[in-house]
């Protein structure tokens, strides 16, 4: 049977408006897979992780692997939030504001987790990468918040993770027009990776976690 990937979530697979035609991870990941295996792109540019949920009723019936990369968003609308808090520093729990946060975003990805494991397919979901451009380290840092309840969902049902960290680690992964979203080059190793992993090529897996 051919086999078909499904990419589902945000601007990390739907990134064709900040590259140059052709070089969106969708066109590269059919450029990679060719004719040995179909791509839908369901994933759309701005969805939180509870957007990505009607995703989930279009799933095309043919799908044999689903692709799942989401949590930025939600992490952008958390910087918004703590940039818009104004007191004093001694009146701000802020270990307490960062945990219900985090608390937050878990609720809101095991609905999405859960979506993805009922549809009974090999899955794999993408870490939020850190290596943004220009953007202050404490917002990097903060990611991890997003990152252990992606980690640990992950864990927790045994789905194949794709780690966005050490693949988009230079300046140069990321797009000119928007420094947060992949660029061309970016965008081709996401797919490199993705293609690896439908294809079955077991050199894609770098560590495993025994548990």
């Amino acid at each position: 049977m051919k086999k078909h990937a499904v990419l589902l979530g945000d601007s990390i697979f739907d990134n064709a408006v900040y590259v140059s035609s052709g070089q969106s991870v969708s066109d590269h990941l059919c450029a990679a897979l060719g004719d040995r295996a179909e791509v839908t792109l369901l994933a759309v540019d701005g969805a939180t992780t509870i957007d990505v949920l009607p995703q989930f009723d279009r799933l095309p019936q043919g799908a044999t692997h689903l692709l799942m990369s989401c949590g930025g968003n939600d992490a952008l609308m958390a910087k918004a939030y703590l940039d818009g808090i104004v007191v004093p520093d001694a009146a701000l729990d802020l270990l307490g504001v960062l945990a219900a946060i985090q608390q937050e975003f878990r609720d809101r990805y095991r609905r999405v987790v859960a979506s993805l494991v009922a549809a009974g397919k090999p899955a794999a979901v993408c870490t939020i990468y850190d290596h943004v451009p220009d953007v202050e380290p404490k917002y990097l840092t903060a990611l991890s918040l997003f990152n252990d309840v992606i980690v640990s969902e992950a864990i927790a049902h045994r789905l194949t993770m794709v780690d966005l960290r050490p693949i988009c680690d230079q300046p140069s992964d990321y797009s000119d027009v928007s420094p947060i979203e992949p660029s061309g080059s970016g965008g081709l190793k996401i797919a490199g990776a993705i293609a690896r992993l439908v294809e079955g090529d077991s050199s894609a897996i770098v560590s495993a976690i025994v548990g």
